[in-house]
Parts: structure tokens; C-alpha cells; sequence
């Protein structure tokens, strides 16, 4: 790790669209921490490659949904990396498809504890690190919503689209709130990506079977995700900050 290395936290970077992006933004020169939960085999996995190609990475487990172990996953980056620079708010899950009708509380207060209550309480710990209004030297965040903010994910997720648009709201107040700390707050909105969180709905060919509603008539590859993750972090987008890029093959 150079002394001049920018560090990263990626939350839920053991798979898919967290890994994607934490082996470019380490290819970009960022000292990198991935966040798992349960997958330590596959975060450190993620972790000996970048560290194959001569980059810095590290793997902490914390449930991002608990408050107590994200203020633990900060101290102990702290600690093991230094000063946060960007944070990419990735961790999220989806259940079994169903009707609105099927929902029971237990698994609506389930997905707003992680892909809604983690997001806030990581920008938080990230927000104290980074803002100039308590001594930081700035930062970027990007939280990872979804095109299911947007469409509403009828019959299949319609509680996973709703914490979705949550996150939607949460960029754009943040990103005014902290505009003026040094501090730039995104989002990306993937749409069909060829993910094994499909999987954990029960439809793991999902994209196989929507993609000929998107426009470019395919779905899209965690890589995709991470560029643009990738590009709202860096000093390309510094003027970029309460924006959404849609990654959805124009759906």
C-alpha cells in the first residue's frame, strides 16, 4: 500500500457487483477493504487476487445491518487501512418472489434492516470520517439501488423495489446535507445483471427470462456496475454529486 493510496469499503463484496467493483477500484489504486457477511471463503478469495496483482485488500466480517458491528468494521479499518475515502454501500438481499399479499412483516422488517438500515448507519460512520465539518478531507459515496426503484418489481419483489427507492431518497438528501464537507453522495440503479443473488429469489435464469424486455436485448455483467461505480468515485466526477446512473440497458 503506497502512503498516498486512496482507501475503499466495499459492503457486501464478496460476490457479484461488490467484487466486480472492489478488483477495479483495486486495479485503480485503492487500498481496498470488502465487507462480507457469511461468504469468507469468497471474500477472501477476492481478496488473494488483488493481492496477486500487487494491489492491498483486506476482508472484514460484520453484519452491516447491526450497529454495533458497523461501528466495529469502521474501527477496525481504521486501524488497518487509515482514513476512508470512498464508500460504496453494496450489501443487500432479496427473498423468495411473491404477491404483495404473501408478505409477512417479519420479512419486510428483514430487507429494511439490511438493504436499508445498513446504508444509512455505514454513511453515517463514513460521513464522520470524511466530512470536512469534522476535520476529514472529504470522500464520495455510492450507494447501489436498483432499476426496481423505478419499475416496482410487480409480482416478484415489491418490497425489495420499495428499499430500493428508499436508498433513492437517502442519496439525494444526503448528497445536499453533506455538499458543502467535501463529501459527493451517488447512486447507480443496475437493472438485469447476471448475479447469483437471482438465485436467492428462486429464479437463478431471471435475466435469461426478462432480457428481451430490455431494449439492448441483454442483460449486464457485474463489471458494468463497477465501471460506473468506479467513475463516480473518481476525481473524473467531481463535480457529479445527487445524480443517478441508470446501468439497465436503457430499461
Amino acid at each position: 500500500m503506497t502512503k498516498d493510496a486512496k482507501v475503499a469499503l466495499i459492503t457486501g463484496g464478496s460476490r457479484g457487483i461488490g467484487a466486480a467493483t472492489a478488483l477495479q477500484l483495486a486495479a485503480a489504486g485503492y487500498a481496498v477493504c470488502i465487507n462480507y457477511l457469511h461468504k469468507h471463503e469468497a471474500a477472501q478469495q477476492v481478496v488473494q487476487e488483488i493481492q496477486s496483482q500487487g494491489g492491498t485488500a483486506i476482508a472484514i466480517q460484520a453484519d452491516v445491518a447491526n450497529e454495533v458491528d458497523v461501528v466495529r468494521l469502521f474501527t477496525e479499518l481504521d486501524a488497518r487501512l487509515g482514513k476512508l475515502d470512498a464508500l460504496v454501500n453494496n450489501a443487500g438481499i432479496l427473498m423468495q418472489q411473491c404477491r404483495l399479499e404473501d408478505l409477512t412483516a417479519e420479512r419486510i422488517n428483514r430487507l429494511l434492516s439490511t438493504n436499508v438500515t445498513s446504508y444509512f448507519l455505514c454513511c453515517r460512520e463514513a460521513v464522520k470520517r470524511m466530512s470536512t465539518r469534522h476535520g476529514g478531507k472529504g470522500g464520495a459515496i455510492v450507494n447501489v439501488s436498483s432499476a426496481a426503484a423505478r419499475l416496482g418489481s410487480a409480482n416478484e419483489y415489491i418490497d425489495y423495489a420499495a428499499t430500493k427507492g428508499a436508498i433513492d431518497t437517502l442519496t439525494k438528501g444526503l448528497s445536499v446535507e453533506v455538499a458543502n464537507e467535501g463529501i459527493r453522495v451517488n447512486s447507480v440503479r443496475p437493472g438485469l445483471i447476471y448475479t447469483t443473488m437471482h438465485a436467492d429469489g428462486g429464479e437463478a435464469n431471471r435475466v435469461e427470462r426478462l432480457k428481451t424486455n430490455v431494449p439492448m436485448q441483454r442483460g449486464g455483467a457485474p463489471e458494468e456496475v463497477a465501471a460506473a461505480v468506479s467513475f463516480l468515485l473518481s476525481d473524473a466526477a467531481s463535480y457529479i454529486t445527487g445524480s443517478f446512473v441508470d446501468v439497465s440497458g436503457g430499461r
